[in-house]
């Protein structure tokens, strides 16, 4: 019973640091210019701007644009933004606080 006990605690350790070296920052040089868009009009009511952000697609950032999105109740959407370091530029993605 005790290996078992044990086993677990490894495949569990194991798939922590598994999904934790799965995400992490990417550094450029210089931040990329943001593209203009337009913004397009609220579909209903009350909905929430989330603007756009920046993902890694392998070799570099691509900007997705931004979107409408339902509130969440005593929730507040926070944005995403550039940090720089020792290393150069990484994005932070927004989200829900």
């Amino acid at each position: 019973m005790k290996t078992i006990g044990k086993v677990w605690i490894l495949l569990a350790l194991t798939g922590i640091l598994f999904l934790s070296a799965c995400y992490g920052s990417y550094y450029v040089t210089s931040r990329p210019v943001e593209p203009y868009y337009a913004r397009p009009v609220s579909p209903y009511y009350g909905a929430v701007w989330i603007p756009g952000e920046w993902t890694w697609n392998g070799r570099r950032y691509v900007y997705i644009n931004g979107h409408w999105a339902r509130p969440r109740a005593g929730h507040v959407y926070i944005g995403g933004r550039w940090e720089s370091g020792p290393r150069g530029y990484a994005w932070h993605r927004g989200y829900w606080r």
